[in-house]
């Protein structure tokens, strides 16, 4: 085979590698749509988590869940939302001037929510999906965000937005150390 041909053949490769991946590759999140439906899938996040946590079983601590979702992908459809997020929730209480971390979880997840019918025009959530734990998380992630939009390392949510809305729910100062539970 010729030089020429092995030319033309791996030009023609690179063209169908490139557009396969352009094809597949995640679009941007809709942010005015992602403005509508984050405050109400982090308001089911913490919803959700009330009463569980090490935090409620000291009342002392006066414990309460903040939770954050980070984008993955962002499709309306027949006024149906589907969010592929990623979340974190932690729990934290305060003692003595400490903000304090009594636990939490990262979890990549869907979260479909429909659109209201009243006049406000708001959303609501309809189902949210996690992986199990152990056996089984990595393929439900592959199969629920696809090969490409699988979310990783540079997708978590800083837990230091967290740890500032805690601050200011207990009134503490800005700086105030963060410590265990």
């Amino acid at each position: 085979m010729s030089v020429s041909r092995w030319g033309t053949g791996l030009g023609a490769t690179a063209v169908l590698v490139a557009t396969g991946a352009w094809v597949m590759w995640p679009t941007g999140v809709d942010e005015h749509l992602w403005g509508q439906v984050r405050p109400v899938i982090e308001a089911r996040l913490v919803a959700d988590s009330k009463g569980s946590g090490y935090g409620k079983t000291q009342p002392a601590l006066r414990a309460h869940w903040f939770c954050r979702a980070r984008a993955r992908d962002l499709d309306e459809h027949d006024g149906v939302v589907r969010a592929g997020v990623t979340t974190l929730c932690v729990e934290y209480g305060v003692r003595a001037g400490t903000l304090r971390e009594c636990g939490g979880a990262a979890v990549p997840q869907v979260v479909r929510l429909r659109r209201a019918t009243d006049a406000d025009g708001g959303f609501h959530v309809v189902s949210r999906e996690e992986p199990p734990d152990g056996e089984g998380n990595e393929r439900w992630v592959e199969d629920h965000f696809g090969f490409l939009t699988e979310p990783g390392p540079a997708d978590s949510v800083p837990s230091t937005d967290l740890e500032t809305a805690a601050r200011a729910h207990f009134g503490l100062p800005a700086d105030a150390p963060v410590g265990d539970c």
